[in-house]
């Protein structure tokens, strides 16, 4: 059996992919320091639908789920090199997929360091434990915030990203370049993965549509920066899940020659994962209200630092390669997501 290692599986897009591997029958470790970036209750939920139960839970030590016996949970650092190393040496993983970051555009602003240890050092630790255990595809987390300072639409892994305007950016382009480096000198087939605004059930509270709902349930108003003349290319979590799932099955084998900077005559690959669907903030505003039956208090902000004003993927190389595109409508994903929110929260 294919046993699969996903890193920040306590976390929003990890917890969804963890639960669609172990559907698919095959074997996962699962891994994450649960810091306190955002409130660990929500991950210890994510964790407890997966039955790891929160008492069982001690740093460097594998507990196994209640509920299926193919899921292990492991909670641990990426800078902890020499654990990392112990675990993928006794455990002799064929995948890995690298969704463990410090997430958050903003927080780069306030705490740097941060990202440095885990998207650059804890990055390191995985390429080297890869290289040095055989590992046969390396799948990681990128960004659509490494277009940074891009103009041009819709957003193309072809496009030159070397422009971008925060260090939670540029730390994704970095673990690209570094990924590719691997892939030619150690023939690590790895796939980097470039999501665009990922939401729905279980998602982070400190994106925008957990923010709003919140909010406004609390009847409280909601910050709508750049005066709400902004636009993202929202995409469910369903969608980038499968899509995910359809990456592990195809690792890359590199070509012959390219010109495409999205692929290399090394086994390196790099995909857009967006609903190629850009939505209006304020449509998106519109479509939680309307589901919330209340009008929201609108504080209109000029935009942040480090913030874009539209992003919208390019999907093409996905429907080229793997036949895949996401397709969740924003009243369908926002309709779950709130669903879920009231459930959680016993609203």
């Amino acid at each position: 059996m294919v046993k699969i290692l996903v890193t920040g599986s306590a976390g929003f897009i990890g917890s969804h992919l963890t639960e669609l591997l172990l559907n698919k029958g095959l074997n996962v470790i699962g891994l994450d320091n649960i810091n306190d970036y955002y409130d660990v209750n929500l991950k210890f939920g994510r964790l407890e639908k997966g039955g790891v139960k929160q008492n069982l839970i001690k740093y460097n030590e594998l507990i196994t789920s209640e509920t299926n016996d193919n899921y292990k949970f492991i909670k641990l650092n990426l800078e902890d090199r020499e654990n990392l190393n112990g675990l993928f040496e006794k455990e002799n993983f064929d995948v890995v997929v690298n969704l463990a970051a410090q997430a958050g555009v903003r927080y780069s602003l306030e705490n740097p360091i941060a990202y440095i240890d885990s998207n650059i050092v804890g990055y390191t630790n995985i390429l080297e434990a890869c290289r040095h255990n055989h590992i046969k595809h390396l799948v990681y987390a990128s960004s659509s915030s490494v277009y940074g300072l891009n103009k041009k639409m819709p957003f193309s892994t072809n496009d030159n990203v070397d422009h971008p305007i925060s260090l939670y950016a540029a730390s994704k382009k970095a673990n690209e370049l570094m990924a590719h480096t691997y892939s030619y000198l150690y023939n690590l087939p790895t796939t980097g993965l470039r999501f665009f605004t990922v939401y729905g059930p279980w998602g982070r509270p400190d994106m925008a549509l957990f923010l709003f709902t919140k909010a406004m349930l609390e009847g409280k108003p909601i910050k709508v920066y750049n005066h709400g003349n902004m636009q993202r290319d929202f995409t469910y979590i369903d969608d980038i899940v499968q899509g995910i799932f359809k990456v592990i099955e195809n690792p890359p084998k590199g070509k012959q020659t390219t010109e495409k900077p999205s692929e290399s005559i090394a086994p390196y690959k790099i995909y857009n994962i967006g609903n190629s669907a850009p939505v209006k903030l304020m449509d998106f505003i519109k479509a939680i209200e309307e589901n919330l039956k209340i009008t929201a208090q609108k504080e209109m902000l000029p935009i942040q630092a480090g913030d874009v004003e539209s992003t919208y993927a390019d999907v093409s190389g996905l429907m080229e390669d793997l036949n895949y595109k996401p397709e969740t409508d924003i009243k369908t994903g926002v309709n779950k997501f709130i669903e879920w929110y009231k459930f959680f929260y016993k609203i």
